[in-house]
């Protein structure tokens, strides 16, 4: 294993700094706006086309915003999101500083729209943890399309089986396999060292 692929989350990030719950929990209180109508009319609607990069998030949801809740701005919301989403697991932070000191690259590999992309790396700080980002918008294909794992292998500059990946989505981690990298389903609960320990003693066994 050369290179360390991380999901963000779902593996990285749990939901609210607080307590973990979903980011959105109360929204309608804070914010004024029913989880259920956001969903409907932007996620379900315009989610695909702006998490695969093919448009922008900010003039897609301050259109829609200017029909189902006037009162709020794209940005104020954009940030209410990323702040509520950003609980790190920092024991996991800890371990994957550990393997990185050992020599191998660590990249996160997640499905994001461009900002908070840039937000997770430059804001939340996973820039000083993690070698590089690669994102479904930046790449024009989100997981578990083939061609995600073709570009970040090119990207990275290794071969597939130098390349051991971490998912929480049971089918991220089949395609990734498909492709050819070495990928662990991640569990809450699970230790870093034990998930990639099939992966790292492979020198040491022959």
């Amino acid at each position: 294993m050369k290179v360390l692929m991380v999901d963000v989350d779902g593996v990285l990030v749990h939901g609210r700094p607080a307590d973990g719950l979903p980011l959105f929990t109360h929204l309608e209180r804070d914010l004024g706006l029913s989880v259920e109508v956001l969903q409907r009319e932007f996620f379900k609607r315009h989610w695909p086309d702006i998490v695969a990069g093919r448009e922008p998030i900010e003039p897609r949801l301050s259109a829609v915003l200017q029909e189902i809740a006037p009162h709020l701005e794209a940005e104020t919301l954009l940030q209410y999101w990323f702040e509520n989403d950003s609980r790190l697991d920092r024991k996991l932070i800890d371990d994957l500083a550990a393997v990185r000191e050992t020599g191998v690259a660590l990249y996160l590999a997640t499905n994001q729209e461009h900002r908070r992309a840039a937000w997770l790396m430059d804001e939340l700080g996973l820039a000083r943890h993690f070698d590089g980002i690669f994102y479904s918008a930046k790449f024009g294909h989100r997981k578990p399309a083939q061609d995600f794992f073709r570009l970040a292998t090119a990207e990275v500059g290794a071969s597939p089986d130098e390349i051991l990946f971490l998912d929480d989505t049971l089918e991220n981690v089949e395609a990734a396999r498909v492709f050819g990298w070495n990928a662990v389903q991640w569990t809450a609960g699970m230790v870093l060292e034990t998930a990639i320990a099939p992966f790292t003693a492979t020198e040491e066994n022959h």
